[in-house]
């Protein structure tokens, strides 16, 4: 049954396909389907243009790049059955996965078979605090630096409003409004009431109307953009003005689709932004010129894979023992800067900022 699933997720990967003798094949694995596939289409858009890119310098090791993508739907269990088909498979290197639901599993089949792995966005600790292996990594920051940055900014901010704090129930959602939480009331600031919603309901009336009892003028999600569109709305058909703030999974164009002009006022964390960063200036002009918009994960995951690059450079070798060794004391020169690992494979690189949406899009504030 797994071996089936894991057929079913894998997009342009055949099992009875071979790459070419010179080719080295590397992988993508995120949400490429689903309701978090606007995330998936992020990692897309930055690993082709990282593996174009490297491949037209020449490639690593003298051999060019063959990118598979693996399709795990943010599901834990689908998550595993496609690493354990990519590493069957034969790649050398998986950018992966989004989901921290994810990425935490699918993490011990790589370690197991020796597969360095860089998630370009799985924010939750656990990732590299319980690391099961040297050869999980991350190129975003952490949900503790997230949640500490968020707590902090409504405790001072909003210091007389009623704040309430709401999760998703995921390992992302979840953790990211425990680590809110801690920041806040560690700032003297108690929430209203926190509370778990369900991913994936259309309405959240009952959720929206405790909020609007309550009388709460900034409720935290820590969860996807898809959820917090609709309660955008929600609250907005109840002539509520209550303020949405949440985590770098609202940092998608897409949340304004869901939201409409409703979205204007929102607010959420990320690192600053790569689409202004100097050293992705050629790497954000060349996607723009073919119409994609590098928002997001898209500069993340082609940094990911420049990193694996360059490693495999330094090792002589396209073999994970090998590479991280090299991993560990290189310094690192990509499209979100320069930059090095710590011991528990996570990058020093800037933390987090706020945003806030206009009625089309979303700018950095801070």
């Amino acid at each position: 049954m797994r071996a089936i699933l894991a057929g079913l997720t894998l997009l342009g990967l055949g099992a009875a396909a071979p790459a070419w003798a010179d080719d080295i094949s590397i992988a993508i694995a995120g949400p490429m389907t689903g309701k978090e596939a606007t995330f998936g289409a992020q990692f897309k858009a930055g690993g082709e243009a990282a593996v174009a890119d490297i491949n037209a310098k020449g490639g690593v090791l003298g051999k060019q790049l063959k990118l598979e993508m693996g399709d795990d739907q943010c599901d834990p269990k689908q998550a595993r059955a496609v690493a354990e088909q990519l590493s069957s498979s034969g790649v050398a290197f998986v950018a992966g996965h989004f989901c921290s639901s994810s990425s935490i599993p699918a993490s011990s089949v790589y370690n197991e078979q020796g597969i360095v792995q860089i998630s370009p966005g799985s924010t939750n600790p656990k990732l590299t605090d319980e690391r099961p292996g040297d050869f999980t990594y991350r190129m975003c920051g952490r949900d503790d630096q997230q949640g500490g940055v968020a707590g902090a900014y409504l405790a001072k901010e909003f210091a007389d409003k009623k704040i309430a704090i709401l999760h998703d129930k995921t390992a992302y959602g979840q953790g990211l409004a425990d680590e809110t939480k801690k920041a806040l009331n560690a700032a003297g600031k108690q929430e209203v009431f926190y509370e778990a919603i369900t991913p994936g309901e259309k309405d959240y009336t009952a959720v929206v109307t405790k909020l609007k009892q309550n009388g709460v003028d900034v409720v935290y999600l820590g969860g996807y953009h898809t959820e917090g569109g609709l309660i955008i709305r929600q609250m907005r058909a109840q002539g509520m003005k209550t303020i949405l703030v949440g985590g770098d999974a609202l940092v998608s164009t897409e949340l304004g689709s869901i939201a409409g002009d409703d979205v204007e006022g929102t607010m959420m964390t990320f690192s600053p932004d790569p689409r202004k960063n100097p050293a992705a200036k050629e790497v954000v002009e060349a996607l723009e010129k073919k119409g994609i918009n590098p928002e997001g994960y898209v500069v993340y995951t082609y940094a990911a894979i420049q990193t694996w690059a360059q490693a495999a450079e330094k090792a002589g070798s396209i073999e994970g023992d090998k590479v991280v060794v090299a991993m560990k004391d290189l310094e690192f020169d990509t499209a979100l800067g320069k930059f090095k690992f710590d011991a528990k494979g996570d990058p020093n690189l800037p933390s987090y900022v706020f945003y806030r949406w206009g009625k089309k899009n979303y700018e950095q504030i801070q």
